[in-house]
């Protein structure tokens, strides 16, 4: 249900006249398409319900309306729905919060004002339920389902699409995420998208097989990327950047949950990423893998972080460890400069529950950082507080790892930039002169 407002006052916030705010009382967006030459506003969570097909025009501006708890604005597409977010490089389209006039007015770390954008879709999942309630909506909202078996299924489109100062809190410490992809099907194209000052995680994937490519996520509160519940998709050419004053993890990597064994195991591809962490002032990891989780890190160049690469071994057949040792967890052909100590035994650690020994896991697992074609050398990134230049000036050739289907694109460089900035412009770090050319 769209209602148009002349004017009238939110808490606070004067709502400016002509702007569109749009409600859910239960029949969601319906199928409508929201264009550039129109404001909208965002009250409360509002889906795209299945059956329905929100469609954006490029350049179009999407703000929501501040709130904690029950007052939470967000968007969902529902489980059948679809969303065609089809922004360009000179006109992305904006999800931000009430008051943004896109000129500095909120500061550009500023989080936690609104909620965030969430993809429901009918993709596996390895629970044995097959089907999950996604976090950060409440459980008596049944429109907030997602899992099923179709792994193909499509969700729609996202591109150029930037989502900035979300990830409000619901109440108990349940954040919603600046983008959450849950069970969403490979059908789906993500394609430039960034996820800035979030106050959970930038990006996090619930199971599925949802492929991205061109991903920008900047100075969240929590872990920049994760991934569990049977997450299998493809990325190539993520770029994440952790504030020195906050975030976790770069890339946390979870499997099963309920069980633990559930399959199908959590096993991505993720090539040509440029992780940038928190430099040595914080206790933070790279990469964790853990509950079973599988997956590929390759092509990559990884800066600036005080703790490596964690695998968890837990004496169970099919524990992250156990997936390194069959080839299913592969950390291979990538850069790694000011990382722990610069040292693979710095930087590659296999861990487990207090009074396990684990000696020759970690010698195992820390001798396939030479043999797996990783190195410790500097890329020619400049960073520092006030800026980032993420086109390497060093050398970021070598050795690669061949990519593992024809979705990827051949390259003949590691990490997410070579000779030009893809980031530049339409991202609000590169607006806001943190991010350089």
């Amino acid at each position: 249900m769209i209602a148009l407002l002349s004017s009238c006052r939110k808490g606070d916030y004067e709502i400016p006249q002509g702007v569109e705010v749009i409600t859910d009382k239960g029949g969601g967006t319906g199928t409508v398409t929201w264009k550039n030459s129109k404001s909208y506003l965002l009250s409360g969570l509002i889906f795209v319900n299945d059956g329905q097909v929100l469609t954006i025009e490029p350049g179009t501006v999407i703000r929501a309306q501040t709130g904690q708890g029950s007052a939470a604005s967000a968007l969902i597409v529902a489980r059948g729905g679809k969303i065609y977010a089809e922004g360009t490089a000179e006109n992305p389209i904006i999800f931000t919060v009430e008051g943004d006039d896109l000129q500095g007015s909120v500061p550009l770390e500023t989080k936690g004002l609104w909620g965030g954008l969430i993809i429901l879709g009918n993709a596996k999942l390895n629970l044995s339920s097959h089907e999950s309630h996604i976090e950060g909506i409440p459980l008596t909202e049944p429109r907030g389902i997602y899992g099923g078996f179709d792994d193909n299924d499509n969700s729609g489109v996202l591109r150029y699409v930037s989502v900035r100062h979300g990830g409000t809190n619901i109440g108990e410490g349940n954040e919603i995420n600046g983008l959450t992809l849950a069970g969403v099907g490979d059908g789906t194209v993500v394609d430039y998208v960034e996820v800035v000052s979030n106050a959970d995680d930038g990006i996090e994937f619930f199971g599925g097989t949802v492929n991205c490519r061109h991903m920008v996520v900047a100075f969240c509160d929590d872990d920049a990327i994760d991934f569990d519940l049977g997450f299998r998709g493809y990325g190539q050419f993520w770029l994440a950047i952790q504030s020195p004053s906050s975030g976790d993890k770069l890339i946390e990597a979870g499997g099963g949950i309920d069980p633990v064994t559930g399959l199908p195991y959590s096993n991505p591809y993720i090539f040509n990423a440029t992780l940038i962490g928190r430099d040595m002032s914080a206790d933070m990891k790279v990469m964790e893998f853990f509950s079973n989780a599988a997956g590929t890190l390759a092509n990559s160049v990884i800066i600036r972080q005080s703790e490596g690469v964690f695998i968890e071994y837990v004496q169970d057949s099919d524990d992250s460890y156990r997936q390194f040792e069959r080839g299913n967890l592969r950390i291979a052909n990538n850069i790694f400069n000011q990382v722990n100590d610069n040292t693979p035994a710095g930087i590659f650690h296999v861990y487990a529950s207090a009074g396990v020994d684990v000696t020759f896991q970690n010698e195992t697992f820390r001798n396939s950082f030479i043999s797996a074609g990783n190195r410790i050398a500097d890329p020619g990134i400049e960073v520092t507080a006030n800026y980032c230049k993420p086109v390497p000036g060093g050398d970021v050739y070598g050795s690669l790892e061949p990519v593992p289907d024809v979705w990827f694109e051949e390259t003949n460089f590691k990490g997410a930039f070579y000779l030009f900035n893809w980031a530049s412009g339409w991202t609000l770090i590169s607006q806001a002169g943190f991010l350089k050319d």
